[in-house]
């Protein structure tokens, strides 16, 4: 299984359309959290951007995902496949004793 780094643009002005799908677009995203096929997600400060690490087979099987989410009809994405992604919890850090 690989890795995919899923950048969305999000439009410059929000509508209450596109408000309104934000809880559905969260659910979606926590839901796939759960499973494993998302691993991080994360929102420019701006609101500009929005990035996401899917866990896929290939990019079809990422763009059948990111079809999935209520707010795809607002984003324009651009998938990349990574050749790796370290997180800090994937660090092993020696165990201190307090002995």
């Amino acid at each position: 299984m690989s890795q995919f780094m899923v950048e969305f643009i999000l439009p410059e002005e929000t509508t209450e359309e596109f408000i309104a799908k934000i809880p559905r677009q969260r659910l979606k995203i926590n839901k796939l959290m759960e499973k494993g096929k998302i691993t991080s997600y994360s929102l420019a400060s701006d609101r500009s951007k929005l990035w996401c690490v899917i866990k896929a087979e290939n990019d079809i099987e990422v763009m059948e995902i990111i079809a999935e989410f209520p707010l795809i009809g607002y984003m324009q994405a651009t998938i990349s496949e990574l050749m790796f992604n370290n997180t800090a919890t994937a660090v092993k850090l020696p165990l201190y004793s307090l002995n």
